[in-house]
């Protein structure tokens, strides 16, 4: 069994880290270091599915779990993602029941779903170390759904209903740009899809998922049921590492802004 799936279906509250630089290194070291849930991001993120591969391997090679936020839910990407080796998925931009029926069965061999058959010689089943791999793939795969446009909350309990959705992931800054509010998720327009959602979720018996952030922390997410919450990312960790550090230094050499700070290497 998928050990992040097992844990959100025994409702436990997972947390997770951003994998944005496509590094493994990166990576690896953020798992040794208290995050060993990462998300690699395909959407937004530096890198292909080779790169995210590497990453994958650095982050189990460490003791770790990934997931993957795929760019698109095309039948291609979903496929050649789970033949090499990740079980774990978000995908972005779902606003219909069809869409979401798509995916599931893009993610799924017959008769379950029409997923194309390769399942000897791939990753996901150790290249063939594994005869029982697409028997039992339906069971390891996590897929989960981003809920980030107001048309996706519209259609939210018949998306929630497809067979084959195991969560709703919310995206809450695309959620509100999807109503002219970009960067405004505390103003009560999101706030509002954002209870909506909840609620929707609640009703349907469907996890949620989400990052921290629109005025949330991990404290008050898990609160209000969210069982997979992604945090900080490589890219924020590495660039405010390097502002804290360079007022440090600033501060020991008396500058009072950073262009006039002396140069140090």
């Amino acid at each position: 069994m998928n050990p992040i799936k097992q844990r959100i279906l025994a409702g436990e509250t997972v947390t997770a880290a951003w994998s944005e630089m496509g590094s493994p290194d990166n990576a690896e070291a953020m798992v040794m270091n208290g995050w060993p849930v990462i998300v690699i991001d395909g959407e937004h993120g530096i890198g292909g599915i080779e790169e995210a591969v590497h990453v994958a391997r650095a982050v189990e090679a460490a003791g770790g779990e990934v997931v993957m936020r795929v760019p698109d839910g095309s039948e291609t990407t979903l496929k050649r993602v789970l033949d090499r080796g990740i079980r774990s998925l978000i995908v972005p931009q779902v606003n219909t029941a069809d869409y979401a029926r798509s995916i599931a069965e893009f993610c799924t061999y017959p008769a379950r779903g029409r997923r194309g058959y390769a399942a000897p010689i791939v990753r996901a089943s150790r290249y063939g170390a594994r005869p029982d791999y697409a028997t039992n793939a339906h069971d390891e795969l996590l897929l989960m759904v981003q809920i980030e446009h107001h048309q996706a909350v519209e259609n939210l309990a018949a998306i929630a209903a497809v067979p084959g959705i195991d969560m709703l992931f919310v995206g809450p800054n695309d959620l509100a740009a999807s109503i002219g509010k970009m960067e405004r998720m505390l103003e009560p327009e999101p706030q509002a899809l954002l209870k909506t959602i909840e609620d929707g979720a609640a009703k349907a018996g469907k996890p949620l998922g989400t990052i921290v952030g629109a005025g949330r922390d991990f404290a008050d997410l898990a609160r209000l049921g969210y069982r997979f919450i992604i945090g900080t990312n490589d890219v924020s960790l590495i660039v405010n590492g390097a502002r804290q550090a360079a007022a440090e230094r600033d501060r020991q050499l008396g500058v009072a802004d950073e262009t006039a700070a002396v140069k140090t290497y």
